[in-house]
């Protein structure tokens, strides 16, 4: 008696998915249901035998697509609605990172101080200054910076630069504390803010005034406001110098006295020099993230050796001109207290040769924004120094007996 030979259905169903795979780009492959038992499992490179129950297939494109993925927050924040007014104050005064704005403050103060010890002299003790304008270039700039912080925060979010990076943005976005689109709104509402201030001191400040504040609120929006911002062309330390140094120290100087004066730019090539050199520490540290997401630095192209020997020259190049001021005889020695800085110094110097720990370049780029602090605070009090000095002189010489 001759026994009937069984139909194999795992070759047959094996031949029509070799089939199947000729003709059909790679898709991902599911079933809505497989009884147990059923799914043999083969030798790698062959394929799964599917059951019997010829289960309905459903497949779907694998190609990439341009839709932002917000990475999930570290840890889960409340609702809106639940948090209180200081809470919300907190929050986005950590988002505007303050720390940042010093950046814009320091030239602000340094150029408007410049100024007012200028006019210093035994006719007028008391010098001229204007606190009005002052008051008001200073809003204009820190509005400007705050708007360039969170409008960058927003355009790095879209295109996926900073997602995972816990020391480079805000968190503003990455914690989902807010969302994305609010965060762009509120940086373009202080760009605006910033502008109608600026246009209020540039009325009274002239021309000039007018072409460097249009430079300000342009370098605000543009240094990350479009797909390949500043920012990402390699462009970061050139237009921090410009912006941080001569343009917001020389701007603030002319808002107080009407004209411009060489030695007010000499002074803002050292804060300018200070400045790259925290905006070269912040790319150094985001080499890692930056370089998956398309993102182009200075410090990227020129690697970790070479961008050590850039962050030195710009910090040790930050004393050269206040040093050839004071040094030369019957020059204004007391121009030299900057180098009471040096300690500083040494020790973000010591840390940016010694580390490519992010966390480590973090720490040195925060040292790096303490020199410059201590550095323009110890020039300004050279600066009244010099400037009171020959009338305190002059008064007590006409206040003694004779």
């Amino acid at each position: 008696m001759q026994s009937k030979e069984k139909p194999d259905h795992n070759s047959d169903i094996l031949s029509d998915s070799a089939k199947t795979n000729e003709t059909i780009s790679p898709h991902m492959v599911t079933a809505d249901s497989i009884q147990s038992g059923k799914v043999p499992v083969v030798h790698a490179g062959m394929q799964q035998a599917v059951s019997e129950l010829q289960p309905k297939i459903s497949t779907y494109s694998l190609a990439t697509t341009s839709t932002v993925l917000q990475p999930l927050p570290l840890v889960e924040q409340r609702s809106e609605s639940e948090r209180s007014l200081r809470e919300w104050l907190s929050i986005w005064w950590e988002g505007i990172r303050p720390a940042y704005l010093m950046l814009s403050l320091l030239p602000v103060v340094l150029g408007s101080v410049t100024a007012w010890t200028q006019s210093i002299s035994a006719k007028t003790p008391r010098g001229n200054f204007h606190p009005f304008k002052f008051a008001i270039t200073i809003i204009a700039v820190l509005m400007l910076q705050m708007s360039a912080h969170l409008i960058n925060d927003y355009y790095d979010f879209l295109r996926g630069i900073d997602t995972h990076n816990s020391l480079g943005p805000s968190g503003l976005i990455q914690q989902g504390i807010i969302k994305p689109v609010r965060v762009l709104v509120v940086g373009l509402i202080a760009l605006g803010l910033g502008t109608l201030l600026g246009a209020l001191v540039a009325v009274s400040g002239g021309w000039l005034i007018i072409v460097f504040g249009v430079i300000g609120i342009l370098a605000a929006y543009f240094y990350s406001g479009i797909p390949k911002g500043l920012s990402s062309l390699a462009l970061g330390e050139i237009v921090s110098f410009f912006i941080f140094g001569p343009l917001i120290t020389i701007g603030s100087y002319v808002v107080q006295t009407g004209h411009l004066d060489r030695i007010v730019y000499i002074y803002s090539i050292s804060l300018g020099l200070l400045a790259t050199a925290v905006i070269h520490l912040n790319n150094m540290r985001d080499i890692e993230s930056d370089a998956p997401a398309g993102k182009l630095t200075l410090a990227s192209l020129l690697g970790f050796r070479l961008s050590r020997t850039l962050y030195v020259i710009l910090v040790v190049g930050a004393y050269a001109p206040i040093v050839a001021l004071g040094l030369p005889r019957h020059a204004p020695h007391a121009l030299l207290i900057v180098l009471w800085t040096l300690p500083t110094l040494v020790i973000a110097i010591t840390t940016v040769l010694r580390t490519t720990s992010p966390a480590s370049l973090h720490t040195a780029m925060l040292e790096t924004l303490k020199l410059e602090t201590l550095f323009t605070i110890l020039l300004m009090v050279a600066l009244i120094v010099i400037a009171f000095l020959p009338v305190l002189i002059h008064l007590s010489w006409f206040a003694l007996p004779f």
